[in-house]
């Protein structure tokens, strides 16, 4: 269960939201964490795209670092703008959509 953090900077003072990069018409996402209790990612979505719906075996705890989003969760939208949050609970159907360009930070804990 040794999780270590990887494609970020360690020891250094970072933006998260300057971590990863919006591209036009994709959903970027950068793993910084994963094993089998947890999961950290940090995800860039172009406006319009989108993680269709989908549950997770765990909770998800969802942080907008830039622009907004809209998560769904069990057929309720829910707009998340930035420095807001919102748990996606496990095994409840959610989707995340970027209503303009919106980056988060996801973070699921199994």
């Amino acid at each position: 269960m040794n999780a270590k953090m990887k494609n970020i900077s360690q020891a250094e003072v970072l933006v998260l939201k300057d971590q990863v990069e919006c591209r036009p018409g994709q959903v970027v996402s950068k793993t910084l964490a994963q094993n089998s209790a947890l999961s950290i990612t940090l995800f860039a979505f172009d406006k319009g795209e989108e993680i269709s719906t989908h549950a997770s075996g765990g909770d998800a705890f969802v942080t907008c670092l830039d622009g907004v989003g809209r998560i769904t969760i069990d057929g309720v939208d829910y707009l998340l703008h930035q420095g807001e949050s919102i748990v996606m609970p496990a095994g409840h159907p959610h989707a995340v959509y970027g209503e303009e360009t919106f980056k988060m930070l996801l973070v699921v804990v199994f």
